[in-house]
């Protein structure tokens, strides 16, 4: 099928997702702009704060997106390229973006209390354990993939002979009698460069208070002149010690503050981010018109179930941020139900159209790898079967990318690729350290409510993020990535029920229609509860990895009780007032 006419359908769906069925949410929600904001009614300058609805938007669609919603769909491919697309696409509009949206609704009629507090709300203590549990359990086991693919990506290397005539600028290896280009060498020098100039970006916007316009231009000048210097000097790490630099990192960085490394940082990857997801746009039109189609199977279901498993429930987890993140709630109902000023229209553009944004780029993923790679070179770098070869869907992507955008710009491989390669692991090196941070919240929040007297110990910040990093270490060093990726995505996607029950169970008690939450929520945890029941019989048990089989296992007995809890309510209701 002709890449253009996939991109045109998927906005086109997307489109009438958000001019009708988001309405529709907004009309159960009473959306009509009278209802005042957390942000106009409590403002207090800190936490609370009426922001335009550009800025939000940016800041949640950038705060979402990442390396999941390239990551998955690429992995997800092995299944060819129609059952992805499809649920991409309906996935969104039917329960991505209700998810998103309605926690975002949901947060801001309770004065902006995140989705933990509105599960203890509708479904009692136990529910605001088990959100703290699913979420301490996604937040390590992201962590942990990351580290790896992170790792990984920064020490690839592909055969010299794919860059053609430019291959004079690449510094290379010679294995086995054939000469690699280190791609992951400009790919670490460029990432470290853009590391120590987050300071100097942040002191010049936070403290100097200097426009954010000439700090834009320094940001992009910083990110253009990291991958020229790293085509020069690249570094070449061994993928182990950058495993213990990131996680040594990461435990430093967890704990400035956020405007010396983590915002600044941020503020360069986002006018990569932006820049990518514009180039493959444009380079989906162009090689469309061209009449270039995938170069994915359609289907490749029998494969996709050897390979990675069933294609029901695991393309669905495989998948995750792409069409459905848990994840989501945390950011919808931490910080962006604080900022948001007009229920009406913000709310909607943030909350539905920011998850309606990020599937955009899923779907322009799926192009960029289709197009850009054989479907041999992307099985052989997903789905190596060679001893001793990691699965590197980083630099699949990548190499998509640059094939997608050397088709259809030109523009020489080298650059392509390298810039496939930032544009993920500066969101993923970002979201390591902000889900480390994240985790010692949660960790201190958990002793609290499993000791009466919690130890002193227990609420220091370096135990607590020692923890989160010695265990996210151990995990990625000892767990391939596709064992990981699958309990990552089954935690991030019971998270994502429990959010739609515990919205369904505010609107019963609003007396509202709420089975437009209650059965996206519903199929999302039969779903994942047979993904965890194939993973851990099919995968963990046989071969003998009782970490991961016992994850998977706590899993399932929240999963059960998430069950028993929802179902208790819901024979018990009895809608109060609104």
């Amino acid at each position: 099928m002709n890449v253009l006419l996939i991109f045109l359908i998927t906005i086109a769906v997307f489109i009438l997702g958000y001019r009708f069925y988001a309405r529709y949410i907004e009309k159960i929600f009473d959306v009509d702009g009278s209802h005042v904001t957390p942000a106009v009614e409590v403002n207090d300058g800190v936490d609370y704060v009426p922001t335009k609805k550009i800025v939000i938007f940016g800041h949640h669609f950038a705060s979402i997106a990442g390396g999941g919603p390239i990551i998955g769909p690429t992995v997800a491919l092995i299944f060819g390229y129609i059952p992805v697309w499809l649920w991409i696409m309906i996935g969104t509009v039917f329960i991505g973006a209700v998810h998103d949206f309605t926690a975002l609704l949901a947060s801001m009629r309770e004065r902006g209390k995140s989705m933990a507090e509105i599960a203890e709300k509708t479904m009692g203590r136990a529910g605001f354990f088990m959100f703290i549990a699913f979420t301490v359990i996604m937040l390590l086991m992201l962590t942990s993939v990351f580290l790896g693919l992170t790792a990984t990506a920064l020490s690839s290397k592909y055969p010299l002979s794919y860059f053609g005539t430019e291959t004079i600028r690449i510094q290379t290896v010679v294995e086995n009698g054939v000469a690699y280009a280190v791609i992951g060498g400009i790919a670490s020098t460029s990432v470290i460069f853009i590391t120590c100039c987050a300071p100097l970006l942040g002191f010049l916007l936070y403290k100097k208070g200097l426009n954010a316009l000439p700090v834009s231009i320094l940001a992009i000048i910083i990110a253009a002149i990291s991958i020229e210097i790293g085509i020069l000097f690249p570094i070449k790490i061994d993928p182990l010690i950058w495993m213990i630099i990131l996680s040594i990192y990461t435990l430093f960085a967890a704990g400035v503050p956020v405007w010396i490394i983590l915002q600044p940082r941020d503020f360069t990857n986002s006018f990569m981010l932006y820049a990518g997801v514009i180039g493959m746009m444009i380079g989906t039109v162009i090689v469309g018109l061209q009449g270039i189609e995938i170069n994915i199977p359609a289907t490749n279901i029998t494969d996709g179930n050897m390979r990675l498993g069933y294609v029901w429930p695991i393309l669905f987890i495989t998948i995750a941020c792409g069409a459905i993140s848990g994840f989501h709630s945390l950011v919808a109902g931490g910080t962006t139900s604080k900022q948001v000023a007009r229920e009406k229209p913000d709310a909607k553009v943030v909350g539905y159209g920011g998850m309606v944004l990020e599937s955009l780029l899923a779907i322009s993923v799926v192009i960029a790898v289709g197009v850009g790679l054989s479907f041999d070179q992307f099985t052989q770098l997903v789905f190596p079967t060679a001893a001793g070869v990691k699965s590197n869907p980083i630099l699949a992507f990548a190499l998509g990318l640059g094939g997608l955008l050397n088709k259809a710009v030109n523009l020489p491989l080298t650059y392509g690729v390298v810039f496939g390669i930032l544009l993920v692991e500066g969101f993923v090196v970002t979201t390591l350290d902000t889900a480390v941070r994240l985790n010692r919240y949660l960790f201190e929040e958990l002793w609290s409510m499993l000791f009466k007297t919690v130890p002193k110990i227990l609420k220091t910040y370096v135990f607590n993020s020692f923890l989160c990093v010695i265990l996210m270490f151990l995990l990625a060093r000892y767990n391939v990535f596709a064992q990981l990726w699958l309990l990552f995505g089954s935690a991030n996607q019971l998270l994502a029920a429990l959010t739609m029950l515990a919205v369904s169970m505010w609107l019963m008690q609003k007396g509202k229609n709420f089975l437009f939450a209650m059965i996206p929520g519903i199929f999302m945890l039969v779903t994942t509860i047979a993904s965890l029941l194939v993973v851990l019989f099919k995968t963990y048990l046989p071969k003998q990895n009782y970490v991961l089989a016992a994850g998977d296992i706590v899993l399932l007995a929240l999963a059960v009780g998430v069950m028993v809890l929802a179902l208790k309510k819901f024979m018990n209701r009895q809608p109060a007032a609104a």
